[in-house]
């Protein structure tokens, strides 16, 4: 089953009026889109770092809990590589609108579900199982979710301007942050007892709606002309996936290897530190998780803002220089946070939040653009969500077991370990594909 060259052809034929048009609507369906997964799926890292323990492990202890919470947690970022390679193959033969709703409905049915789960004083062992099994769906979806909406949007846009057209799907991570953090820290500051009984449930059961809305955004978006011309070729892959995994596996490793000090400290400074903050410090829960919406609205400007200016300066040193500030402000984060002063602390956390968006930004471009075109939705989707298995899923759990047995220092070092391996990955990730066929092709 390949994209009908018929429905790809219209967006060749678009005119330049309605091609500025679906740029416009491609730019919507990306942003609001990855919005409503990310507002998901932090929807989950929020409430296992301050609920989830309580509801579903009852019988353990805090730190035995607090585990637990974290390794179901992680299991929805083992998962992401899966959605990548499943949603990759139809994405790179159907095309990235079609396999964009399917993503958008899996997540959106998945949150709901979780939502209504009855917890492990009514059900018993079944509840932490069903809670697994739907996290594990979770992270199908956005692990399908990430190289499609990017795509969307870089390929609909001004290829000189790659760099600002990518990083505006990335936005849909502090959105979906101020989104399932804020509607959190609003029910959990204005109703502490309902919170843990019940309240919780309202923002997961919530996404239905969203979803909603953004399924009517979606449709109306037409298929990429750098994907329509791919049909119109007749070099759509039969089996996109196998091809990409054979022909690229150095820029699959390379573009995973990447992200380690973009991923692991950002769910350092969005999950673990609400624990930290909360449970290790002694200070209100609100306070952390004020903090993190606080630097999530940051990010709305600095995501594009790094975008834009890796179009300007080149995205390889845009993101050099994002990934040394995460190393520099290693040790630095903790000693903010361990003076136990609220405006230090929100200073810590936000500023946090600076290093990763200088890299967030121009490496939606970087990792897209170093896979040929007939092979990107598989390729770009898969090396971005390896990381996920070492990098970010892992982080909360890491941390929490290196502070318990060797403290802060433990976790900082880690951070700077991770700051190491990016920018050896920088180094050696090949040119963009248009590049490297450029120099391959006689004159």
């Amino acid at each position: 089953m390949v994209l009908d060259p018929g429905e790809a052809g219209r967006a060749g034929a678009a005119d330049a009026e309605e091609r500025r048009a679906q740029v416009r609507k491609a730019a919507a369906a990306s942003v609001i889109g990855t919005s409503i997964e990310w507002y998901d799926f932090f929807l989950y890292n929020t409430a296992a770092a301050i609920v989830f323990k309580d509801v579903f492990f009852p019988e353990s202890s805090d730190y035995a809990g607090t585990l637990s919470a974290f390794a179901t947690y992680a299991v929805g970022f083992a998962a992401r590589p899966v959605g990548a390679a499943i949603f990759g193959h139809w994405g790179d033969r159907l095309g990235r609108k079609a396999t964009l709703i399917v993503t958008l409905v899996l997540m959106g049915v998945s949150s709901a579900l979780i939502g209504v789960l009855p917890g492990t004083g009514t059900i018993g062992w079944t509840a932490p199982v069903l809670l697994v099994l739907l996290r594990i769906l979770q992270g199908v979806a956005v692990g399908g979710e990430w190289s499609g909406s990017v795509l969307l949007s870089m390929e609909w846009g001004d290829q000189r301007r790659r760099g600002l057209m990518a990083s505006l799907p990335q936005l849909g991570v502090p959105i979906g942050l101020i989104l399932g953090t804020g509607m959190m820290t609003a029910i959990a500051l204005s109703a502490d007892e309902a919170f843990r009984n019940w309240a919780w449930r309202v923002p997961f059961l919530f996404s239905l709606v969203l979803v909603g809305i953004g399924l009517w955004v979606r449709i109306r978006v037409m298929e990429t002309p750098l994907f329509a011309e791919v049909v119109k070729r007749d070099e759509v892959a039969r089996i996109p996936v196998v091809e990409v995994v054979r022909r690229h596996p150095r820029e699959i490793v390379l573009s995973a290897l990447l992200r380690c000090s973009e991923q692991m400290p950002f769910y350092l400074f969005t999950s673990f530190a609400l624990t930290y903050v909360h449970k290790h410090l002694g200070m209100a829960q609100g306070l952390a998780l004020s903090a993190v919406t606080a630097a999530a609205a940051l990010e709305l400007v600095t995501i594009p803002a790094a975008g834009h200016l890796g179009d300007r300066i080149g995205p390889r040193r845009v993101y050099a220089a994002g990934s040394i500030c995460v190393a520099l402000f290693a040790f630095p984060y903790f000693a903010l946070l361990n003076t136990e002063v609220a405006a230090l602390v929100v200073v810590a956390v936000v500023v946090a939040q600076i290093p990763h968006a200088v890299q967030y930004g121009p490496q939606a471009s970087l990792i897209a653009s170093t896979f040929p075109t007939r092979l990107r939705y598989g390729g770009a989707g898969i090396g971005y969500q390896l990381a996920s298995v070492f990098a970010g899923g892992p982080a909360p759990l890491l941390a929490t077991w290196l502070l318990h047995d060797y403290g802060w220092q433990a976790i900082s070092i880690s951070m700077i370990v991770a700051s190491v391996v990016t920018l050896g990955a920088l180094a050696l990730l090949p040119a963009p594909a248009e590049e490297r066929a450029a120099v391959s092709t006689p004159t």
